[in-house]
């Protein structure tokens, strides 16, 4: 059976959509923009939005029980493919071993003007 997971430490889904659901021991995180959710805003430049981005994962896989460890695949979506090397760095700090499989990909735009969002699935 599905399980919606929320938290108030990562922002508020911005549609028809769940911040992560988990089944037969998969989670699936929706795509996270860098959005804070204590103050609803977004920081600036890449690496500190990169970096939000990735507390706001980090929020989720814990109020789901699982650790960043756990994260099997990411999908990184960029407003600019210039800005790869930067996210890459931020993003690459949260997987120093073993680091799960990923795919980047270069868009026209994302919501609410971001310059990075990230979706992750995790197993335990």
């Amino acid at each position: 059976m599905k399980k919606i997971i929320f938290t108030e430490n990562a922002p508020k889904a911005i549609g028809p959509y769940s911040q992560a659901i988990e089944i037969n021991g998969t989670l699936y995180i929706s795509g996270q923009v860098p959005v804070n959710p204590e103050t609803g805003t977004m920081p600036e430049g890449i690496k500190d939005q990169t970096a939000q981005v990735m507390k706001n994962i980090g929020a989720i896989l814990e109020a789901a029980g699982y650790t960043f460890d756990h994260v099997v695949k990411s999908t990184c979506l960029l407003g600019d493919m210039d800005n790869f090397q930067a996210m890459n760095e931020v993003y690459g700090s949260y997987y120093t071993e073993n680091p799960p499989a990923r795919a980047a990909y270069g868009v026209v735009k994302l919501p609410l003007g971001a310059m990075v969002e990230i979706e992750t699935i995790a197993v335990k």
